[in-house]
């Protein structure tokens, strides 16, 4: 698969839901059409729950890493409705 272009980088690492998702979409808002946002967020809880909640907004998940350190990036393209 070819590397993501990524346009803007988050880390909610320091953040617990449903804040995670809060900073993740404010930070989405700000991108244009098109742009992709690379999440970086801890296992568990936001892991489950802001991929969904990013779907269910209209974005579309590009890909879910596993950084090998308790932590993943989520990549999100932004889709405008």
């Amino acid at each position: 698969m070819a590397e993501i272009k990524v346009d803007e980088t988050v880390d909610i690492t320091d953040k617990v839901c449903p804040l995670t998702f809060v900073k993740a979409k404010v930070t989405l808002d700000e991108l244009d059409d098109g742009e992709v946002l690379a999440i970086r967020m801890n296992d568990g809880e936001p892991v489950q729950n802001v991929p969904r909640s990013i779907k269910e907004e209209g974005h579309q998940i590009l890909k879910l890493e596993d950084n090998e350190d308790g932590t993943y990036t989520l990549y999100v393209k932004k889709v405008e409705d």
